[in-house]
């Protein structure tokens, strides 16, 4: 007996096909229910691997102009990137630069840079010099991103780095951060 190849599939796109090819089926005569299904299974089964087929190779093309959007997207933030402190540095100085950058970001650089140098009094000056880079490198992309949440999320992927960093070199964050919160209550602060 032929099985249907139905699984995985749209059920009314498999009724739609079987009712196509029954229409074909019910034209060639044949009087054996078994020998009638089977062949209505294998005719159906064709229309099921034709569109597997072709739809597999759209799947790919909307796959490649996806990824070609996607480099065309970034080639051009890349080239415009530059561009922007550039134009900029015709007009005003490197600090001013700095703040709207920082204005862009929602000042997120310092904000963050200064909450974990505040959570952990402890860290060196060498590690606070490769956590504001970090931080300094995620306002560039930040810079970029289209929108808040993205602005966010580009601190936030820096963020996991620098907490990576610091356990790696033996702090507990956590309790870093909970004797920061305590600190915090003491003095009468928002947490």
């Amino acid at each position: 007996a032929v099985e249907l190849d139905s699984l995985g599939r749209d059920p009314n796109y498999v009724k739609s096909i079987l009712k196509r090819s029954e229409k074909i089926v019910d034209n060639l005569g044949i009087t054996d229910p078994a020998v009638k299904q089977n062949v209505l299974y294998i005719l159906a089964n064709r229309y099921f691997k034709l569109n597997d087929i072709y739809e597999v190779p759209e799947q790919k093309v909307k796959y490649a102009k996806a990824v070609l959007a996607e480099l065309e997207k970034d080639a051009t933030l890349y080239r415009c990137h530059f561009e922007f402190p550039a134009s900029l540095s015709l007009y005003i100085n490197d600090k001013q630069i700095d703040a709207i950058k920082d204005g862009m970001t929602y000042n997120s650089l310092q904000v963050q840079y200064e909450s974990l140098v505040d959570m952990v009094p402890s860290l060196t000056e060498e590690e606070k010099k490769q956590i504001y880079a970090w931080y300094k490198e995620a306002r560039e992309f930040s810079m970029d991103a289209e929108n808040s949440d993205k602005k966010h999320a580009a601190f936030n992927k820096y963020k996991g780095r620098i907490n990576n960093y610091l356990t790696k070199r033996g702090y507990d964050l956590v309790k870093e951060r909970n004797e920061w919160y305590k600190r915090l209550k003491a003095a009468g602060k928002k947490i």
